[in-house]
């Protein structure tokens, strides 16, 4: 019998998909959530969607398996206890309900449309192109990855395919090129410098429009929530409030990077030799660049809202209905094809797991746990005797550097962001609630500068041996703090003059 029971748990430790002490590990923290009293203020249905939240972060956070997995796993036990619903039906209704919100489906339909760069290969056109053309210094090839990321930001709600799978094996050949090799030890000739470059220009685009990371869509919702739908952040309000204040960053990063992590080679004229034989082998723009590069354009202007502003309300689109209607014109053009839309994994996995996240954050907010949650947080804050200002300092801060826990921008967003908002709004004066919304928005991507785990980008490039651990987590400091600096600054000023306070 014990010998039949060992050789069940070998077997099942060798076959199940998830690692076995995280695993423990989660499930012990639900048991003592479920346990512990029910707090005064909370229903216990209320507290139970608690400890499935919170176990389901836990999980994320110590990746026991894929967060898409996880994610099914948290829908299929909010099913099951029926902590939203009095029956089985009502509450899987609630756990799939997300799975239809539009802007879920933006940043699903983006992705795809993303997928075209990698396969006409128009984004390592446009990375060679801009090397080509900034590339006689180190810092200036700092200066071409930087702009890359720009031009592909809007397009790619994938911060992690857009600076891991697209420009840093760019940067990476550029830096070999120049025998710059973590192997050979000579990874500061250049590739330390350049790969601090790629991911930071990563994580600052990633807060300039909605479609640069996956989570800003969730942001947009806990914004338009907390302020009971009057400030809305569509894609051009986002990309306007963010354009000065993240120009200015982009512009600073890569002079400070170079005082922060110097390359050792400064001038590199044959990286423009190099740019520029890659796009010889090329060749000229194909088909289905063009085709890209005609519906990235037409993109922009209906997300822009053009149409609206020309011929009036009645021509303004839903930017979900407009990335349909960009998915289409590359298919029917031919530039993808069914099976590419059907193989980009990432796509339907953004689905279930950030559709899930989204369905137990506007659970708790309907059972009343955020409310109860943003009441002891204001209280603390209240018996502290702060000023509104260093409350709202206090609130930005708080959130930011709680990213050294999480290994999940997504994670922490749903996890934390909602109630902090709420409290802001809470204790700021009307007057200024907006550029306290716009700091804990711009917070909300900056805080992914912190650690090598705090997006998908990070393990990319920190795995690629370019930047100690150590290198890595004091430039990552020093640049959050910098650009929190820029946006509480510049950005509000910006804001003001936009009108927005």
């Amino acid at each position: 019998m014990q010998e039949t029971l060992r050789s069940a748990f070998l077997y099942f430790k060798k076959a199940v998909p998830f690692r076995l002490k995280p695993a423990l590990i989660t499930t012990a923290v639900l048991v003592a959530l479920l346990l512990l009293p029910v707090p005064e203020g909370l229903t216990p249905k209320a507290w139970a969607l608690v400890a499935i939240f919170l176990t389901t972060i836990v999980a994320i956070i110590l990746k026991v398996m894929p967060i898409g997995v996880m994610a099914m796993m948290a829908m299929t036990i909010v099913a099951l206890s029926q902590v939203t619903s009095t029956s089985s039906k009502g509450a899987i209704a609630d756990a799939l309900a997300s799975l239809s919100n539009p802007l879920i489906w933006l940043i699903v339909v983006a992705i795809l449309i993303s997928r075209g760069l990698k396969k006409t290969g128009l984004g390592n056109r446009i990375g060679l192109i801009f090397i080509a053309l900034l590339g006689r210094k180190t810092v200036g090839i700092g200066y071409g990855l930087t702009i890359c990321e720009l031009v592909l930001a809007p397009f790619t709600p994938s911060n992690t395919a857009r600076g891991g799978g697209i420009v840093h094996p760019i940067m990476k050949s550029i830096a070999t090129a120049f025998d710059s090799d973590p192997t050979k030890g000579t990874e500061r000739k250049m590739g330390t410098y350049l790969s601090l470059v790629n991911m930071h220009a990563n994580t600052i685009t990633s807060g300039m429009f909605i479609t640069a990371t996956a989570p800003n869509p969730l942001v947009v919702d806990y914004v338009a929530r907390v302020t009971n739908q009057s400030f809305h952040l569509s894609w051009t309000t986002w990309a306007l409030c963010m354009l000065l204040p993240g120009l200015a960053c982009l512009l600073l990063m890569p002079l400070a990077l170079a005082v922060l992590a110097p390359p050792e080679v400064k001038a590199t004229p044959h990286a423009i030799e190099y740019a520029r034989a890659e796009l010889r082998s090329m060749g000229p723009l194909s088909g289905g660049e063009k085709v890209m590069i005609g519906t990235f354009g037409l993109l922009l202007v209906l997300w822009a809202n053009l149409p609206a502003m020309i011929f009036g309300p009645a021509f303004t689109l839903d930017p979900t209905a407009v990335a349909f209607v960009g998915l289409f014109a590359l298919i029917i053009t031919g530039t993808i094809d069914w099976d590419d839309v059907l193989s980009e994994k990432s796509a339907w996995d953004t689905l279930i797991w950030f559709g899930a996240l989204v369905m137990m954050a506007e659970q708790l907010n309907k059972t009343g746990v955020i409310a109860w949650f943003s009441e002891l947080l204001r209280n603390g804050i209240a018996s502290a005797g702060m000023g509104w200002e260093a409350a709202a300092a206090l609130l930005v801060l708080l959130f930011v550097f709680s990213h050294y826990f999480f290994a999940s921008t997504t994670a922490h967003i749903s996890a934390m962001m909602l109630a902090f908002l709420t409290v802001g709004v809470a204790l700021v004066p009307p007057d200024y609630t907006v550029p306290f919304l716009l700091m804990m928005v711009a917070g909300s991507t900056i805080m992914m500068t912190l650690t090598h785990y705090a997006t998908g980008t990070s393990p990319i490039i920190f795995g690629s041996g370019y930047v100690t651990l150590g290198t890595w987590w004091r430039v990552g400091f020093i640049m959050c703090v910098g650009e929190l600096l820029i946006y509480a600054t510049l950005g509000s000023l910006w804001w003001k003059l936009l009108g927005f306070w």
